[in-house]
């Protein structure tokens, strides 16, 4: 029953807290536009990359580790 209902205060707790997050990507997006010499854009995409290979490395790290005990 515990778990339950924390489960269901959880739920009511996200439903609550707003969520801004939209604003901000209209706001990068108007400042890459104004910039003339696009450094800040291509920083902007090299973090993307960054952020969106990192998960991918570990995944496969772990997925390598399993296969090489499943070997032994």
């Amino acid at each position: 029953m515990c778990s339950k209902r924390t489960i269901i205060i959880l739920v009511a707790v996200l439903i609550v807290v707003p969520f801004d997050a939209d604003a901000q990507c209209a706001m990068c997006r108007a400042v890459l536009e104004s910039e003339s010499s696009g450094k800040a854009a291509e920083g902007i995409n090299n973090g993307i990359v960054y952020l969106m290979a990192i998960p991918y490395v570990l995944v496969a790290g772990l997925f390598y580790f399993i296969y090489k005990k499943m070997r032994t």
